[in-house]
């Protein structure tokens, strides 16, 4: 199915539709990143890498993911 990596500098995160379980889990810890009414529905410009990392590490179906090397 789909699976796409947004990028900002050097931080990458990768959504897996195959595994994402749309438990929202993103979209209320940052609704300024993760967005479903926007188009890409990732917006990585929305907070800081560390606040993205840590949200991303929350995602319970591991559909969400820093890719090594994801830095600031």
């Amino acid at each position: 199915m789909t699976k796409r990596t947004y990028t900002k500098g050097t931080m990458r995160v990768h959504w897996d539709a195959d595994l994402c379980t749309h438990c929202g889990e993103c979209i209320a810890g940052l609704p300024a990143v993760f967005n479903l009414n926007e188009r890409p529905w990732v917006n990585l410009a929305g907070a800081s890498a560390e606040e993205i990392r840590q949200q991303v590490g929350q995602c319970p179906s591991g559909a969400l993911s820093v890719i090594a090397g994801g830095g600031a």
